[in-house]
């Protein structure tokens, strides 16, 4: 009994793992009149609900520093993936260059880093 007892609760938290990270599948970028920058980005994540759910991404400059971060404020568990938006993000002249990366409320920062050329 207690064998299987520890058997279900090992199974238990290995299917919740299993959702895995919160990757980027895509992002576009449009230069808005202002001179800042629209991101559409598309993420996969395998969300269970609100115990395991994508909950951000991220728009990182090549020195590592965070510019720009979209809260996802609740689970998108029927609707994968899913594209969400955020205006207004400023970056610096010098840069050509932008990754963005997805994370979840278990697991953190996502596997795959999506690298974004910037027109100007």
């Amino acid at each position: 009994m207690r064998f299987i007892c520890f058997f279900l609760i090992y199974v238990m938290l290995t299917v919740h793992a299993l959702a895995g990270s919160a990757d980027v599948e895509g992002v576009k970028v449009t230069r808005e009149a202002a001179g800042t920058y629209r991101f559409d980005v598309t993420i996969r994540h395998q969300d269970d609900g609100w115990k395991h759910y994508a909950n951000k991404w991220e728009v990182i400059l090549p020195s590592g520093e965070v510019i720009a971060t979209r809260i996802l404020h609740h689970p998108h568990v029927d609707e994968q993936p899913f594209t969400r938006s955020l205006s207004g993000v400023k970056i610096p002249e010098d840069i050509k260059m932008v990754k963005v990366r997805g994370h979840d409320n278990v697991h953190g920062a996502g596997h795959s880093i999506f690298e974004v050329e910037i027109i100007r």
